[in-house]
């Protein structure tokens, strides 16, 4: 199962295990973590679950297709890596992944 890394805004970390097939929403919600909120439920309709990814991780991860890109355009403090944690999906291949949250989340 990956691990992946959440950094929270002031730069506490937590290491949780992923099921592959699972979001970085889902993940973080089922692991208490702060920071993602997913108030639409992973609809991509909200952008509560705007995270950042290093430059690296982020060319590991599929792109963001049109409706997430639509959604970024509409979060708060957006960076080049930004992504919707309910649009990137979990793989086995993802393991070490980083997941900064925005302080704008809190």
């Amino acid at each position: 199962m990956p691990v992946i890394t959440f950094v929270a805004h002031d730069g506490a970390s937590f290491e949780v295990e992923a099921a592959a097939g699972s979001n970085l929403m889902q993940v973080a919600l089922n692991n208490g973590i702060d920071g993602i909120l997913g108030e639409c439920g992973g609809a991509c309709s909200c952008a509560t679950c705007h995270c950042y990814l290093s430059e690296a991780d982020f060319a590991r991860v599929p792109a963001p297709g049109s409706m997430e890109r639509d959604m970024l355009d509409c979060v708060a403090e957006p960076e080049p890596t930004s992504r919707l944690g309910c649009q990137v999906v979990i793989s086995d291949d993802m393991d070490g992944l980083v997941v900064r949250m925005p302080a704008s989340q809190y």
